[in-house]
């Protein structure tokens, strides 16, 4: 506790600090921070071009991107207001590195925590169902399927052209009184919904590429090996699933933007690339919208987003990229984001935010929870389900089922998601701070 109050007290230091720089910037700088913003914003606009624009435009935009950066820098560097800004910036990542010491949970600590689980026997006829594809080869280079065997589980190879659910139910079939997948989301969520159906444990093998469904379970993605102790010494509790119409899906589903890129046959192999390239097809001024009509929590209807984003509970969302990660499991609701950029000042916007890490501020960001959620449109709809590009009917109709699996997980592994021990940083923290710091109570 300790180290943890001293902690406390340098950031209310580092922050304190921080204002004051800040103060003596304005104070003595002023004109040349306006000046300096104002050509950052030429800059955004700019960069917004060279996104949504082709040809001559966004050569021209490119030319006005790169000079707008040099001319902030030179700005910033004639009236000496670098050194503060500079000192500013250090002065935050201090009080912020030292504030979520003093205010998060540790992996030490965790490691002496109980797992957020309760321990039950093995399983007699444990199955693990391997994608041999995933994660560019992962459960082969690791040896899943002899580790499996060495333990008694016994291991189903997913062959090209095999439906791994079929499979999976075979299994159930022979006798398998738990079931695990080894692989990307994707195949977590289908050997997953095989496994709720039956009611039988179910076990997440990380062997995939992000892994972002056993991040959130807390499974230590480095360890897909001891992972499978999920099946002989693990410990069980319930999560929540969520379906969108007939497909079951573990993350969420991303409507708009991202959903179209994903679509592409380029996209699994050239990610970057193809972005690049569908940006400004899909972004400029002169595309048609997204024909996606929703229903606000107000009641209101809006016949269209750029992007949509629908997940199983909700994500801890500081920025869009990566999506976050989500601090429970089992909160029986649906996260919903929707973001709407009407032109370059919106793009401006959203785009400092995010650099800063407050993107739910941008004017253009709804969010909110639900147990269910409806998105019309006129056409098929082209959706990412976890990470893969599909279509389907309209009406998309998105449901949460509450507690509807059994995972297991190895003793040895968290059981905690990044969100669920990483602190919000916000207006209560200098509050927080100061209570530790001076009083020794953890707030």
């Amino acid at each position: 506790m300790g180290a943890r109050r001293a902690a406390a007290l340098v950031a209310l230091v580092a922050y304190m600090g921080a204002l004051v720089s800040v103060g003596v910037v304005l104070f003595r700088d002023l004109s040349g921070l306006v000046i300096a913003w104002t050509v950052g914003i030429v800059g955004a606009i700019a960069a917004w071009c060279v996104i949504t624009r082709r040809g001559v435009m966004r050569l021209v935009a490119s030319v006005v991107t790169v000079a707008a950066m040099v001319a902030t820098v030179w700005v910033l560097l004639r009236d000496e207001a670098a050194l503060g800004l500079v000192a500013t910036a250090v002065l935050v990542v201090v009080a912020t590195t030292f504030a979520t010491y003093a205010l998060g949970a540790h992996k030490k600590a965790l490691a002496e925590a109980p797992n957020p689980g309760v321990p039950v026997a093995p399983p007699v006829h444990p199955v693990l169902l391997i994608n041999p594809k995933s994660g560019g080869g992962k459960a082969e280079k690791l040896n899943l399927a002899d580790e499996a065997t060495r333990r008694g589980i016994e291991p189903v190879i997913v062959h090209s052209g095999d439906k791994i659910q079929d499979l999976a139910r075979e299994a159930v079939a022979r006798g398998a009184d738990a079931l695990g997948a080894a692989g990307g989301d994707g195949t977590q969520s289908l050997v997953a919904e095989v496994a709720m159906e039956h009611g039988l444990p179910f076990v997440c093998i990380p062997a995939g590429t992000r892994n972002h469904f056993a991040l959130d379970l807390g499974v230590d993605r480095d360890d897909a090996v001891g992972a499978l102790d999920g099946f002989i010494g693990g410990v069980e509790r319930r999560v929540d699933l969520a379906r969108i119409n007939d497909r079951l899906f573990v993350n969420n589903v991303s409507l708009g933007v991202y959903a179209k890129i994903v679509q592409s046959d380029e996209y699994r192999d050239d990610k970057l690339g193809t972005v690049a390239r569908m940006l400004p097809l899909l972004l400029g001024p002169d595309c048609e919208p997204f024909d996606l009509e929703f229903d606000s929590p107000s009641g209101d209807t809006h016949d269209s987003a750029d992007l949509i984003l629908v997940s199983n509970n909700v994500y801890n969302l500081q920025r869009i990229a990566g999506f976050g990660t989500r601090a429970q499991m089992d909160g029986g609701e649906l996260g919903i984001v929707v973001v709407e950029v009407g032109n370059a000042t919106d793009l401006a916007e959203l785009v400092a935010l995010q650099t800063t890490g407050g993107v739910s501020r941008y004017r253009g960001w709804r969010q909110w929870t639900a147990s269910s959620f409806e998105v019309r449109s006129a056409a098929r709809i082209e959706a990412g389900v976890d990470g893969e590009g599909l279509r389907f009917d309209s009406p998309l109709r998105f449901t949460i089922l509450p507690g509807a699996l059994r995972v297991r997980l190895a003793p040895q592994h968290p059981g905690y998601s990044p969100a669920a021990v990483k602190p919000t940083i916000g207006r209560s923290t200098l509050v927080r701070l100061a209570r530790l710091a001076f009083t020794g109570s953890v707030p």
